[in-house]
């Protein structure tokens, strides 16, 4: 059984779910329509308020998710925890609130995992598909085949935002709703070409947003029922006779969706227009049940973490098999290393096989370039925090330590940047690792015991090693080296 918990820019939501050997199965789900966005104040950070209300849905999950037997849990934020200038103070009270780590992903991760919620939905392995979602503060375009993705983009306009600046105070007419609708045409008009449908054969809806859109249309007999152009044109015409949010009268609207509802649909006619659709199809399927598939996936060991890394390593002509050697020895002398928990293991044996993808920019620091690069890069299935791990461990892996003397407070991580620098060393040196050819222990300073003939039959080796000595001693880390038989 997984969870996933979704900290959107409008709502914070929540799936619990459970794979029953072929379809995910929901078996409880939450909302709580907290609005963070709107509590972004004029320089960019969360109010007070807007962090107490958050902190306090994120209580009442916690007690939730207490209730049920859970494999994993995932909990990811959006567009507004990715832009808010305070939020390195509120994610470590949000993390205690909730009880479970918090990662902030990009808009193309999160366009990625509603794909993947979709298309495990659907099934349809030869469909060609457009998905639009229109969230609190982003929207994501995702044009795919089947389970495959072909294009992915993520836009900053959302609902929110689109409600508070063209309808101030819910007030509704038709020079507003018509500004809001050009507002919103401006941010796709130059990325409209490679989803106009020529390239997929359905287009699909997979948001809060545009299934409520799709619920108020259909029972309140507008246009033809669907999500039509004519359909969205009547819900429009008949938002503004209503003149503000507070009076809309729908059947099965509730009042919360009501607020958002029009800015929602201002960027609904905008993508139908702009990118020439002529009918959506609303699915009950997106980014939480993407992520419980991610999770699900992850329990069957098929990672698609995997797959990003031997993909940028390709894209970069990294030589793999130099990559293979320091991955597989960072990862044995990390085994030695007997770290306290498995934090750091796999994103250890990731940065080996990424260590080098910076002589693509060149010869000279390319341990910099590298660590840029995989910081900054689009790897479908890491998180911002997970890529920082792998960026900070490939610029520790040669140079000074002083540049990351924080992190190394992290005993594990510590333990993690001395196996790859050594394997690093290693590898330069022509010298295959395994247990009969050194020992290594770290505590609160390193030991580190090679045998005799190794040393004599690699020349540089007493050299890089006493280099490395005195790296780590720059840092306050004492490290004996010795030589056995």
């Amino acid at each position: 059984m997984f969870a996933a918990v979704d900290l959107g820019s409008n709502s914070f939501r929540l799936h619990v779910g459970m794979h029953d050997g072929e379809t995910m199965r929901i078996v409880k789900t939450a909302r709580d329509p907290i609005r963070l966005a709107a509590g972004l104040d004029g320089k960019g950070c969360l109010t007070e308020q807007a962090m107490r209300s958050a902190l306090e849905s994120l209580t009442r999950f916690k007690t939730l998710l207490a209730g049920y037997p859970l494999t994993a849990v995932k909990v990811v934020a959006t567009n507004t925890l990715r832009i808010a200038k305070n939020v390195a103070v509120f994610l470590p009270a949000a993390e205690r609130a909730i009880g479970y780590p918090i990662e902030i992903i990009s808009g193309e991760e999160e366009g990625r995992l509603i794909y993947m919620g979709v298309a495990n939905t659907l099934g349809l392995a030869g469909e060609s598909r457009l998905v639009l979602d229109i969230g609190g503060g982003s929207t994501e375009l995702i044009l795919g085949r089947g389970a495959e993705i072909a294009r992915v983009e993520s836009f900053s306009v959302g609902t929110v935002k689109q409600s508070l600046v063209f309808f101030p105070g819910g007030t509704i007419d038709a020079a507003s709703f018509d500004a809001a609708i050009l507002s919103a045409r401006s941010y796709f008009e130059d990325a409209a070409p490679p989803y106009r449908p020529q390239h997929w054969s359905t287009a699909y809806g997979s948001s809060g947003t545009i299934r409520a859109i799709h619920d108020a249309i259909s029972r309140n007999a507008l246009g033809d029922g669907t999500l039509s152009a004519k359909s969205l044109e009547a819900l429009k015409a008949r938002l503004v006779q209503y003149g503000h949010t507070s009076r809309i009268a729908l059947a099965g609207m509730k009042p919360d969706r009501a607020v958002v509802m029009v800015g929602g649909l201002a960027i609904l006619i905008a993508l139908m227009q702009e990118l020439g659709i002529k009918a959506l199809v609303p699915i009950e399927a997106g980014l939480r049940m993407g992520l419980l598939w991610e999770l699900q996936l992850r329990a069957t060991k098929r990672d698609r973490r995997e797959q990003s890394v031997r993909d940028f390593l390709q894209r970069f002509r990294a030589d793999e098999g130099r990559a293979g050697l320091v991955a597989n020895a960072a990862s044995a002398i990390y085994e030695q290393l007997k770290p306290a928990g498995d934090s750091y293991g796999r994103h250890l044996y990731w940065s080996g096989l990424l260590h080098e993808v910076g002589l693509a920019v060149s010869q000279s620091g390319y341990h910099k370039h590298a660590a840029y690069l995989i910081e900054n890069a689009d790897l479908p299935g890491f998180t911002t925090r997970e890529q920082r791990v792998m960026s900070t461990l490939i610029l520790a892996q040669k140079g000074n330590l002083r540049k990351i003397n924080d992190a190394l407070g992290d005993p594990d991580f510590a333990k993690a940047v001395l196996a790859l620098r050594l394997a690093v060393l290693f590898m330069h040196a022509r010298i295959d690792v395994d247990a009969d050819a050194m020992r290594v222990r770290m505590k609160s300073r390193i030991e580190l015991e090679v045998r005799r003939d190794m040393v004599a039959h690699h020349p540089t080796l007493s050299y890089s090693m006493q280099k490395e000595r005195e790296c780590w001693e720059e840092v306050k880390v004492d490290f004996s080296i010795k030589t056995s038989v």
